[in-house]
């Protein structure tokens, strides 16, 4: 019997069937896009970005968890990374399609159902043997484009997989691990370009940012970020030349600028108004800055980089002539200021760096706008000049000169605040747009350094310093602040016995979200820092928190694990803080029903 069903409702009948087959079941498989990344702090679907947007504010729209209603918070789910590789988790989940993309210790990448934290599958990267980590095991989190996922490797490669399947499409090298090269921070994506930088400043490696294909990861181009080495663009698989950064040796003597440090091994920033991609930069190599006179640029630095041409565009110098580690590399983090004397808003960026101060610097160009401490104690400079943008040095706070010593071998010893831990480190503050308010996890340590001899070998810690690392108070280390960038004021503050390691979220419903490493997630009102909510997840959190919303609830997940650099290179901080414990999770939270 011959069917006479009209062609139409055939077609129709079969859409219906389509439909019909994917009801309940998790959203078909759908391309990340350049708008998705660009709208990614406006929108509450997912989270696509590192930061919650390009920008890096950490601000979430949702307001359904509020001050009201966050009593009533509670886990969704926890899902174990498993396993012996525990160390520190200090990765940001992306969410996309309704799976969860998180990394883990060790170059591991999983990806999770959601709704149920069911795992879908796991990527493990074989590491070779003499990678050379300098500060724990860890990895920031992955990128999304297209159909793909895309993280760094502690042996410097970059792996793309299909999202859906977990099979590798493509693989990079950044750099030779065995000359200490390392990568442990969250690509992004800027304008159709993923964006990467390097680990491995202790070892001499030379900083960059580099810009590729995400599809096919080749390079478009490549822009160093120490001065006197050569930026390329490539084009048909040709190198092309695109100008020495800076000029050769006008702030690095004789040869040390070919292993100057300077790593950009936070990771960046892109801000699509300027179009300008924001790397923070490394200690100059080695600490020992008696080695090499001169401001050694590009150095503890923020560079300003043209995405479409790799040039810098401007930069500005947080500690010229670094003597401390006092890398520049936190995030530079876009935001509109209004200047307190003519109210006009200015577009800007906030950083605060790992030397204790507060920097507020025009975006278009890298003017100076604001300085303030944001800790307590700082021992190496008084503030800075406004007109200049530089420090104003305390001259006994530099260690000394070991040629000077009375053996040779070892400088003057001086004590100083902040430790090279920082008043923050990698950490990732928060702004809310609603509070005019950053929310900055800071440190209050110190440290006594000095300096030491040492050349150059490849593979080779090259540090020529020697340091102590101490607690200021008995009673806390680590302390959240609330900071108004235009006078400088700490609004509110919240003390930790423990360092904080994790970074922020903040939200429209009037919470600030940080963990702890003794554990607690803590949900806190952003106006005046008064604790509202905690949870003990079972070990320490060293990661930011995030938000979405899934079928109409708000979400809140972080990654939780103690470890990172303060177990490793915390001296008698670390000895301290000897009793948290291990692990590797994901913890997932939504408000109970019926709240």
């Amino acid at each position: 019997m011959h069917s006479h069903t009209p062609p139409q409702r055939r077609a129709l009948g079969l859409a219906l069937l389509v439909a019909a087959a994917f009801a309940g079941s998790p959203a078909l498989a759908r391309d990340v896009t350049d708008a998705d990344i660009l709208n990614d702090a406006k929108t509450t679907g997912d989270v696509v970005s590192f930061g919650l947007g390009t920008q890096g504010q950490r601000f979430s729209p949702s307001t359904q968890i509020n001050t009201k209603t966050i009593k009533n918070l509670v886990p969704a789910w926890s899902m174990s990374f498993g396993g012996e590789k525990q160390r520190g988790q200090e990765s940001q989940p992306v969410i996309a399609d309704g799976k969860m993309f998180v990394t883990a210790s060790y170059s591991r990448l999983f990806a999770i159902d959601v709704k149920t934290g069911k795992k879908l599958w796991k990527y493990e990267h074989r590491l070779p043997d003499g990678i050379m980590p300098c500060c724990d095991v860890i990895n920031r989190g992955a990128a999304l484009y297209g159909n793909l996922v895309i993280f760094a490797t502690l042996d410097a490669q970059l792996v793309a997989l299909n999202k859906d399947s977990g099979k590798v499409v493509w693989k990079e090298k950044l750099g030779d691990y065995a000359a200490g090269y390392s990568a442990t921070a969250a690509p992004i994506i800027a304008k159709g370009k993923l964006i990467t930088g390097i680990s491995g400043g202790e070892f001499g490696a030379v900083g960059r940012i580099d810009a590729r294909d995400p599809m096919t990861g080749k390079l478009v181009w490549t822009r160093p970020t120490v001065e006197g080495h050569m930026g390329y663009t490539y084009q048909d698989g040709k190198e092309i030349e695109n100008g020495i950064s800076g000029t050769l040796n006008a702030t690095w003597s004789g040869d040390l600028w070919k292993t100057g440090g300077a790593a950009t091994w936070n990771g960046a920033t892109y801000d699509p108004e300027t179009n300008l991609i924001f790397a923070g930069t490394g200690n100059p190599a080695p600490w020992n800055s008696h080695l090499r006179p001169g401001d050694n640029l590009f150095s503890s630095s923020t560079v300003a980089i043209d995405a479409d041409t790799g040039k810098i565009a401007w930069h500005y110098q947080n500690t010229p002539h670094d003597g401390w580690d006092f890398d520049g590399v936190n995030e530079f983090v876009s935001f509109d200021y209004k200047d307190p004397k003519s109210g006009k808003l200015i577009k800007a960026g906030g950083k605060a760096d790992r030397n204790g101060f507060f920097f507020v610097n025009d975006r278009t160009n890298g003017k100076l706008l604001n300085v303030f401490p944001f800790v307590k104690k700082i021992t190496w400079a008084t503030g800075y000049n406004m007109e200049t943008g530089r420090p104003n040095y305390i001259e006994e706070g530099r260690p000394g000169d070991p040629t000077q010593g009375a053996d040779g071998k070892k400088g003057k010893v001086v004590f100083s605040a902040p430790s090279f831990l920082g008043g923050k480190n990698q950490q990732q503050m928060a702004y809310s747009p609603q509070t005019g308010l950053f929310y900055v996890p800071a440190n209050e340590w110190s440290m006594d350094i000095w300096n030491e001899p040492v050349s150059y070998k490849k593979g080779a810690a090259y540090l020529g310093a020697g340091f102590t690392i101490k607690a200021l108070n008995e009673d806390h280390i680590g302390v959240l602040r609330a900071v108004d960038p235009a006078t400088g004021k700490i609004v509110w503050e919240n003390k930790n016995y423990a360092p904080l390691w994790g970074g922020v979220l903040t939200t429209a419903g009037g919470i600030v979200f940080y963990g702890t490493p003794e554990g607690y997630l803590k949900g806190v009102d952003a106006k005046t820092g008064k604790e509202l909510w905690s949870f003990q997840t079972g070990t320490g959190i060293v990661a930011p928190p995030v938000s979405w919303e899934q079928d109409g609830e708000q979400m809140i997940a972080v990654t939780t694990g103690w470890g990172g650099a303060v177990p490793l290179w915390g001296g008698d901080v670390a000895k301290r803080v000897n009793f948290l414990e291990q692990g590797g999770s994901v913890w997932v939270f939504k408000l109970h029903k019926g709240s």
